[in-house]
C-alpha cells in the first residue's frame, strides 16, 4: 500500500476511532484526523514489528484496518489524557 493509501486509511481510522470514543477532543476535527493518520502508521508498524503480521499491499485487509483503528484509539486516548483539560 502506498503512502497515500495509509493516509486515506488513517483518515478513515480516525473517524472510526472518534465514533467509537465520542466526546470533546482538544484538537477538534483536524486534530482527530491527524491522530488517525499517525495511529494508522503506528498501528501498522506495531503489527508488522511485534505481532508478526506483515503489512499487505491490499487496502481491504482486516488486520491492517484493526491495527490502524487500534493505533488511532490509543493515540486519541493518550491525547485526551495529556491535553484534555487545556481548553478550560
Amino acid at each position: 500500500m502506498s503512502i497515500v493509501g495509509w493516509i486515506i486509511l488513517g483518515l478513515l481510522a480516525g473517524a472510526i476511532a472518534k465514533f467509537l470514543l465520542p466526546g470533546k477532543d482538544p484538537g477538534g476535527f483536524i486534530g482527530t484526523t491527524l491522530i488517525g493518520v499517525a495511529g494508522a502508521f503506528i498501528g501498522g508498524w506495531i503489527s508488522a514489528r511485534w505481532l508478526h503480521h506483515p503489512i499487505t499491499k491490499r487496502f481491504y485487509d482486516g488486520p491492517t484496518w484493526a491495527a490502524a483503528i487500534g493505533g488511532s484509539l490509543v493515540l486519541l486516548i493518550v491525547y485526551r489524557l495529556l491535553f484534555g483539560d487545556s481548553r478550560r
